[in-house]
């Protein structure tokens, strides 16, 4: 996992505006099932949102659960949503500049 400087950060949070939530959390909370979906999400995305339907007040403890165990960096909490990042290993196939 990169460490992303405060710059990048907002680079990223003005790439992720747009965008909508690929992944919700409900009921069932952190699942081996909803980490692959965040997986798949980041290996096709690089930058993915992720809502929070249930579990709010635990929502930043959660969302760095999620960070360490799928290698990503968590950019944001915003809200109920939490914006996460990977740098795809293949320079040619990276879709998100931090630039």
């Amino acid at each position: 996992m990169m460490v992303l400087t405060s710059k990048q950060r907002k680079i990223l949070e003005k790439q992720a505006h747009d965008l909508s939530p690929v992944v919700i959390i409900g009921q069932h909370g952190v699942t081996e099932n909803l980490l692959k979906m965040v997986e798949d999400s980041l290996k096709a995305h690089g930058l993915i949102k992720v809502k929070f339907n249930e579990y709010k007040d635990d929502k930043r403890e959660y969302s760095e659960d999620i960070a360490n165990r799928t290698d990503s960096n968590l950019v944001r909490v915003i809200g109920n949503v939490a914006i996460f990042y990977r740098q795809n290993e293949d320079p040619e196939k990276r879709l998100i500049s931090l630039k």
